[in-house]
């Protein structure tokens, strides 16, 4: 089987929320694919992107870019999947297509105890910033 990175389409939508629920267990209610994914779809589309082998999603990524920064979430692999080089290859098409649109810089965040996580974005030349991450719910 061939391994295909595209944009999403809404025949992916199960598959998709199927690996946010295995690879994203505990995160709240706002980041499920319900809300997530309708919220994508309505700016920068071409930028939410999967893995696909046949009818089967194995990864993800949706990327942003405000015109000043861009941004990666939702960066998923299925854990049998994992260590095939999927994510990496997922990041990197959403670099091409954020320098496309003229980003210059890619933020995104982890959570500071997901040691393997962040080794997986060291490899790719990410590196730790001194910041405070703050948010709030609207």
């Amino acid at each position: 089987m061939t391994l295909v990175m595209r944009a999403y389409l809404p025949d992916d939508f199960s598959g998709v929320d199927s690996l946010w629920t295995e690879a994203f267990p505990d995160d709240p209610l706002y980041n499920r694919a319900e809300i997530a994914i309708p919220a994508k779809l309505a700016v920068q589309p071409d930028l939410f992107l999967v893995a696909a082998e046949a009818d089967e999603i194995v990864g993800t990524v949706m990327a942003g870019y405000d015109g000043h920064r861009g941004w990666l979430y939702a960066v998923a692999v299925r854990p049998f999947r994992r260590r095939e080089a999927i994510g990496s290859m997922l990041i990197h098409e959403a670099e091409e297509r954020l320098k496309r649109l003229g980003c210059r810089k890619i933020n995104l965040q982890i959570r500071s105890d997901n040691e393997n996580v962040m080794h997986f974005y060291e490899a790719l030349g990410y590196v730790g910033e001194a910041r405070v991450s703050m948010g709030k719910q609207v």
